[in-house]
């Protein structure tokens, strides 16, 4: 006889808390996770009844909103026909769907696409490229990285490497390979002190995300094109959280009028419905791998590259950039962002207030960075009015799935104004 399937209200969280190791979180300390049932649209719902809005996308992965009917429609299609297929030796309509349409979209020239699983990965397949690339050619000596102060890349051993050194990676320093890590000003002295010992330059284009929300001019991005092609070294953009609308741009590369030589996608490629990342690069460099002595195989693989289910909600999600002019909607987001976040610049508690597409950030003063217990405090504050945020430490960021309403954005930036101020008054 089946057993009774247990009840939504049975306890979900003292049942996560017997068997469950959350990410990112000091398990002993941590307060009990929010116990999430459902989903709909810009809201999350909870095992007792309450609704959340998603201010952070669910980790930056939901653009168009939770449990999209059309979204549905195309992963539940797709299950009916193939759920799944090792994607060595074999393929499959959605797979190469998606790849076409990515090619289409993407700045020119990267016509070469390989699946990964999320956002780490799509990176760590962006590394080993460009360090098997040199090889392929015969300059072994190309194997020096340049990365950005404050870069996260991800938590695989060789996206970990080109991040930041931070309370994510120090555990693990012992494992790292090194990087030589630079200011934004200081990449055209560092290419040219490295010489031919440098393979490539690895930036999130336009904003840094877990380093601490960092925007970057678009001709800084330009720049780092121009330095590449002026030292010969790759260009890896890491468009793992800007990619697919988030700066209001489709890629955040465009911002720059720029194609880099390898792009990472993951996170909103699927909408946030299944994991699936996406490393594209050019024929020039994949051209380096063909030959008929097998050495030269890029050998990397995942169990579940290419899953027909992730891409074919991927390719629903494209459709939905066009058939919801979802761009559009994010233009109107940044400009409510710029509009209603700006007045809190004059509170003393907040350093500094920025805009970039679909993504509001206050940074607040004399704080103590990641570890800032004020982080937590604003989560928990920020829960109790029934907006779900993650601050990063003392940086504050909204970053709502692209289908919230004006009146549901109006909403949320008034309880992170009335949050802040009465944080302000508590510390005057």
């Amino acid at each position: 006889m089946s057993p009774e399937p247990r009840s939504t209200h049975s306890g979900l969280i003292a049942r996560d808390r017997a068997h469950v190791w959350h990410p990112y979180t000091q398990m002993q300390t941590a307060p009990p996770p929010q116990p999430i049932v459902r989903g709909e649209g810009v809201y999350l719902y909870t095992e007792d009844g309450r609704r959340l809005l998603d201010g952070i996308s669910s980790w930056w992965v939901n653009i168009h909103g939770h449990s999209h009917p059309a979204l549905n429609a195309a992963l539940a299609a797709q299950a009916s026909r193939l759920e799944h297929v090792m994607f060595a030796g074999c393929t499959h309509p959605p797979a190469v769907d998606l790849a076409e349409r990515l090619v289409s979209i993407l700045p020119s020239g990267l016509t070469r696409v390989f699946y990964s699983d999320n956002g780490s990965t799509a990176v760590e397949v962006a590394v080993k490229l460009a360090a098997q690339y040199w090889i392929n050619r015969g300059e072994p000596r190309r194997r020096t990285f340049v990365a950005l102060h404050h870069a996260y890349h991800g938590d695989t051993v060789g996206a970990m490497s080109v991040s930041d050194d931070s309370i994510f990676t120090r555990a693990f320093a012992s494992l790292l390979f090194p990087v030589t890590r630079v200011q934004g000003a200081d990449v055209e002295q560092t290419l040219g002190a490295l010489g031919d010992t440098a393979a490539a330059v690895i930036i999130e284009p336009m904003l840094q995300g877990a380093g601490g929300m960092i925007m970057w001019p678009a001709d800084f991005v330009a720049g780092v094109r121009r330095l590449c092609d002026r030292f010969g070294v790759l260009m890896i953009a890491d468009e793992v959280l800007t990619g697919f609308g988030r700066t209001g741009r489709m890629f955040a590369c465009e911002h720059a009028h720029v194609s880099p030589d390898i792009i990472c996608l993951s996170k909103a490629l699927t909408a946030g419905y299944l994991p699936l990342g996406a490393t594209v690069t050019t024929d020039a460099v994949y051209d380096t791998f063909l030959s008929t002595d097998r050495t030269r195989t890029f050998f990397h693989g995942h169990s579940f590259t290419a899953n027909p289910l992730a891409c074919a909600v991927a390719l629903a999600s494209l459709d939905l950039f066009a058939t919801e002019r979802t761009l559009d909607s994010v233009q109107r987001l940044e400009t409510q962002l710029h509009a209603g976040l700006a007045p809190m610049r004059a509170l003393p508690i907040v350093g500094d207030v920025r805009v970039l597409g679909g993504v509001g950030v206050i940074e607040l003063a004399n704080t103590g960075g990641y570890l800032d217990e004020i982080g937590p405090r604003l989560a928990a504050a920020f829960l109790e009015r029934g907006l779900l945020l993650r601050p990063l430490g003392n940086v504050l960021y909204f970053m709502p799935p692209y289908v919230i309403t004006e009146e549901q954005t109006a909403w949320a930036i008034g309880q992170i104004a009335e949050v802040l101020r009465q944080l302000a008054g508590q510390t005057c």
